[in-house]
């Protein structure tokens, strides 16, 4: 099996000018990331899995059905809010899209800055600052549930690596999440300057 990074579109390679990030290019490195989930294991995190699979097609189909939509998620948000249509769908589901993209920028990130935590501790930290106050009760003890069923940060990393040399892939995952990162935040600070409901 090739690394997962030769296997999906990297968040670095995704366009970003001063019109904004590209949105063909972020909805295809954002199908790449459900790949990553699935290497955390059978229904560790089917419920984000789920979730942006969904968002992402929501999203996808907005956007293909809007004419003049724009090639940007600034300008695809902007032209669905002037539209004035009531809830906009397009624009809720790239925000819950964004939430889970930032689920995943938070974990990894832990997890790159401290090499000996493990993954279940990463991931726990995320949610809670990430996803939590969005849950019920419920849904907080299936995740807790869940978590307990992460892999072991070696076994994961090396599903990811599939024997890729590790600097190679140091490399590699960092420009990744790098690329992850710049774009949640900017997307996350454009949701907040124009009076959205908060990623």
């Amino acid at each position: 099996m090739a690394p997962y990074f030769e296997t999906v579109r990297s968040f670095a390679t995704v366009s970003v000018s001063e019109d904004g990030v590209n949105v063909e290019e972020f909805l295809e490195a954002s199908d790449g990331l459900l790949k990553m989930f699935d290497l955390l294991g059978v229904g560790v995190f089917s419920f984000v899995q789920a979730d942006i699979r969904s968002n992402i097609s929501g999203v996808r189909s907005v956007y293909s059905t809007t004419t003049d939509a724009g090639k940007t998620l600034e300008m695809f948000v902007e032209k669905e809010k002037a539209s004035g249509v009531r809830g906009p769908h397009g624009t809720a589901c790239l925000r819950r899209l964004l939430r889970a993209l930032l689920f995943t920028s938070n974990a990894l990130q832990h997890s790159r800055n401290n090499p000996n935590s493990e993954l279940q501790a990463s991931f726990r930290s995320a949610y809670n600052v990430v996803l939590r106050h969005h849950h019920g009760f419920a849904l907080r003890a299936v995740v807790s549930l869940a978590l307990t069923s992460c892999p072991r940060r070696h076994e994961f990393y090396s599903r990811l690596s599939q024997g890729e040399p590790s600097e190679k892939f140091s490399g590699e995952f960092t420009r990744w999440l790098d690329g992850l990162d710049t774009i949640v935040s900017r997307m996350v600070q454009f949701y907040i300057d124009h009076g959205l409901e908060r990623v």
